[in-house]
Formats: structure tokens, C-alpha cells, sequence
């Protein structure tokens, strides 16, 4: 991880040997590997964190997204349906008007003649 050799880690270990002394050594090392311990899931516990957040922020995109979708689909469902409505409706006042005066009614213009 820091790029530590082997042969530094001796050179460390002799060091710490010679400073902290025989008779505590155990009980140094103990101590730092306990720290070292808790600094991995520390770190590693940020990097869960980090990681959910990011996944929830995309989520939450994602949502918004759809929402805008839903939105727009749901608008446009709603013009057709306004518009179909307003057609139908036409057609039954033509219908109607058709209904009670027949005879004022022009029959369909003929198709132009055929080259």
C-alpha cells in the first residue's frame, strides 16, 4: 500500500526493538496493529458511505427524470384525449345538423375526371 519492502520492515522493527525495548514490544506492536485495525474500517467505512451517497444522488435522478416523463406522457395523453373529445363533438353537431335540415344538406362534390 505505501510501498514498504521487506527489508524496511526489519529495519522498522530492529528500530523499534532498540527505542520501545524488549519487555513492551508485544505490547506496542499489539497496540499499533489494533490502531492500524480500526484506521482500515474507518476508511473503509467512509468509502461506504461515500459510495451509497453517490448511488443515491443517481437515484435520485434517475427519478427526477422519470417524473419529467411521466409528466410530459401524461400531458400529451391528455391533449389527444381534449382534442379527440373536441372532434367527436363536432362531428355530432354536423351529425345533428344533418339530422334536421336534410334537404339544405349539398350532396358530396364529384371527384375530378380521371386523365
Amino acid at each position: 500500500m505505501f510501498g514498504i519492502d521487506f527489508s524496511e520492515i526489519v529495519v522498522i522493527m530492529v528500530v523499534a526493538l532498540v527505542v520501545v525495548g524488549p519487555e513492551r514490544l508485544p505490547k506496542v506492536a499489539r497496540t499499533m496493529g489494533e490502531w492500524w485495525g480500526r484506521l482500515q474500517r474507518y476508511i473503509n467505512r467512509i468509502k461506504m458511505d461515500v459510495s451509497t451517497s453517490m448511488e443515491l444522488d443517481e437515484l435520485r435522478e434517475l427519478e427526477r427524470k422519470i417524473k419529467a416523463e411521466k409528466e410530459a406522457l401524461e400531458s400529451s395523453v391528455h391533449q389527444t384525449e381534449s382534442d379527440l373529445n373536441n372532434g367527436v363533438r363536432q362531428f355530432e353537431k354536423e351529425i345533428d345538423q344533418t339530422m334536421q335540415d336534410p334537404v339544405k344538406t349539398s350532396p358530396p362534390p364529384e371527384p375530378p375526371p380521371l386523365k
